[in-house]
C-alpha cells in the first residue's frame, strides 16, 4: 500500500508542493510546528533514512538544502531546523522547521491549524523562492 507522501508524489491526493525534482519533493507540513515547516521526501518509497542508496541519500539532502535556502528567504526566521524522526509515516522524509528559539522544533507541543488559504499563501512564497533561486 501507498504512503500518504507516494500519494501526494502522485497527485492522488493534495500536498502544498513547494518544490520537486525528478527524485525529490518537498511539501508543506499539514500539521506544522510552526509557520513554514515543510516536510523533503525522495520519491522512491523507503521506510528507514539509513536504507535508501547512497546516491539516493545525498540527493535527497542537497535538494533538503536548495529547499531550506528558499524558506529561509521567505519565512522570518534565524535559521532553519533539520529533524529526521521517521516514525509517523513509513516513508523517509526530512523536516526542514523555520526557528527563532528551540522551542519551535519540539514536536510533543501543539501543532498549529493553518487554514487552506495561509498554507497557499506560503507554499507560493517558497515555491517562488526555490524558482528564483
Amino acid at each position: 500500500m501507498a504512503s500518504i507522501f507516494t500519494k501526494i508524489i502522485n497527485r492522488e491526493i493534495p500536498g502544498y508542493i513547494v518544490a520537486e525534482d525528478d527524485r525529490n519533493i518537498a511539501f508543506l507540513d499539514i500539521m506544522p510546528l510552526v509557520k513554514g515547516h515543510l516536510l523533503v521526501v525522495p520519491k522512491v518509497e523507503v521506510d528507514y533514512i539509513f536504507d535508501l542508496e547512497e546516491q539516493d541519500y545525498a540527493d535527497l539532502m542537497r535538494f533538503a538544502k536548495k529547499v531550506a535556502i528558499a524558506q529561509e528567504k521567505v519565512i522570518n526566521c534565524t535559521r532553519i531546523g533539520v529533524a529526521v524522526i521517521g516514525l509517523e509515516v513509513p516513508h523517509v522524509h526530512i523536516h526542514l522547521v523555520p526557528l527563532r528559539t528551540m522551542a519551535d522544533i519540539d514536536f510533543s507541543r501543539p501543532k498549529l491549524k493553518l487554514d487552506a488559504e495561509a498554507m497557499q499563501e506560503i507554499a507560493a512564497k517558497i515555491k517562488s523562492a526555490f524558482d528564483n533561486g
